[in-house]
């Protein structure tokens, strides 16, 4: 090959790697994405939000640029889904469980002791079961792009341990608003009172009500250690979170912008799972070490729940879908199989 042509081919290359940079370039336009979430900035979900903005700004050359809003400064998680789906806001990360009054088969990840643990559920929320779940939001006016993890639920409160069915009497159990948990618990025979996830430090603090459940994680990050007695250790329903973007803005996103935002969620996904979980392992331990009273629910009594919440179970089938339901099932028993 002649040093003349080895030239013209060199030049050629530089040409169409630049022109396609130059077309790539073109496709993004400088935007400001408002990503809401409802804990602080140093917890978990403060931790990835932070990673996400990080990658969307840098897959970007800086063009596109993420204000990572916590604190449930632009409202509950209802108020913020509303705002996307009108458009009024861009982008959250926030439970499944307050979706389920837009998307009925978000309920499925509220099935009592659906997950046996972590590995179960990764690979349910991010194989097919889960994309069929979450695509069905988009006729609702979101797009999901990833789960994140919030984790394990247990109960806590400031009356007196829970080691057994019974002690959930007239406990007045703050719940999110969401139906199967509202039932669930007054099943269980608690006092379930919904509310959002925003006002219930101060319930607490004024006994308002008596008792939560959320992950280790959370309760610790919001400090319910600080006006709540004791822990019971109850993994009772995994909690996902998830990703969510307003539809009406994002059909006026290009492709690559689109990939961006979706490569972005999922990086900050793989952080966030192990970062939640590593917190957590260190979090039972710090809330011990804060005063709280921690008792784990015997496997008689875990038993005792799941028995008495089957009807539940039957009831998020049939409103989920048979379908999806069975599919869910047998993604379960495949995964179990294979131990």
């Amino acid at each position: 090959m002649t040093f003349l042509r080895r030239t013209l081919i060199a030049a050629a290359t530089v040409a169409v790697a630049s022109a396609s940079f130059s077309a790539f370039a073109q496709d993004i336009k400088p935007r400001l994405i408002r990503f809401g979430y409802g804990l602080n900035e140093q917890s978990n979900q403060g931790r990835a939000a932070k990673v996400f903005a990080e990658q969307v700004e840098k897959a970007s050359g800086g063009k596109m640029k993420v204000r990572a809003i916590g604190a449930a400064a632009l409202g509950p998680d209802t108020q913020m889904q509303q705002a996307l789906i009108g458009g009024a806001q861009e982008m959250m990360v926030g439970s499944t469980a307050t979706l389920v009054g837009i998307t009925k088969e978000m309920a499925l990840w509220d099935t009592p002791f659906l997950f046996n643990n972590v590995k179960e559920a990764d690979a349910v929320l991010d194989g097919p079961v889960g994309q069929k779940v979450m695509d069905k939001l988009q006729d609702k006016g979101l797009v999901g792009l990833a789960y994140w993890e919030n984790g394990f639920r247990n109960l806590t409160n400031s009356k007196r341990p829970v080691t057994k069915l019974e002690d959930l009497n007239d406990v007045k159990l703050r719940v999110m608003q969401n139906n199967v948990y509202l039932d669930s618990f007054k099943l269980l025979g608690a006092n379930a009172v919904p509310m959002p996830f925003s006002e219930l430090f101060s319930a607490l603090e004024t006994k308002t009500v008596d008792g939560q459940e959320n992950p280790y994680n959370t309760i610790l990050s919001s400090k319910f250690y600080e006006v709540q007695k004791y822990l019971s250790v109850t993994n009772h329903v995994y909690s996902p979170w998830i990703v969510t973007v307003s539809k009406k803005w994002w059909d006026g996103l290009s492709k690559t912008e689109q990939k961006i935002l979706l490569d972005a969620a999922r990086v900050s996904r793989d952080f966030e799972r192990k970062d939640t979980r590593d917190e957590a392992a260190k979090a039972l331990g710090d809330l011990k070490a804060k005063g709280m009273q921690i008792n784990e629910l015997s496997v008689a009594e875990t038993n005792r729940m799941r028995d008495k919440l089957t009807h539940i179970n039957a009831g998020i089938a049939t409103n989920v879908g048979m379908d999806l339901w069975n599919d869910t099932q047998k993604e379960l028993t495949r995964l179990r199989a294979k131990k």
